[in-house]
């Protein structure tokens, strides 16, 4: 068994669950979207890019691509988030909380070509 692609495996379909845990429920109420559910779904996804980071292969650099996807958009939704509940005198409004969970949609679906990408790729080695 080969510990490196445990590893990448187990933090490639964690920052995938992790993200639509985040993502499932009422877009525009903040209720059912958790602070530290976008924030652990962020710190996964950023150590799935750093795993891949150096991968010379082309599978490789395709999964380091969607890696960035997916934390660039989980950082933008992390942002707009962090604005809204700061520093914007609206607060947290159902506009905001629609933004963000969508832009996390987007982290989501990069996941999941991820996450397929990596079934693909399991499925194409030979024995």
């Amino acid at each position: 068994m080969n510990l490196e692609k445990v590893v990448f495996g187990f933090f490639i379909v964690l920052a995938l669950t992790l993200n639509f845990a985040f993502f499932v429920g009422d877009m525009a109420n903040s209720l059912y979207h958790n602070t530290f559910l976008l924030f652990a779904a962020l710190i996964v996804s950023m150590v799935t890019t750093v795993l891949k980071f150096g991968d010379s292969t082309h599978m490789g650099a395709i999964f380091f691509a969607t890696s960035l996807v997916a934390d660039l958009q989980l950082l933008v939704a992390a942002v707009i988030w962090g604005w809204a509940a700061h520093i914007s005198p609206e607060g947290v409004t159902p506009a905001a909380m629609v933004t963000v969970v969508s832009i996390s949609g987007g982290a989501l679906l990069a996941n999941i070509v991820s996450v397929i990408l990596l079934i693909a790729e399991t499925l194409s080695i030979r024995r």
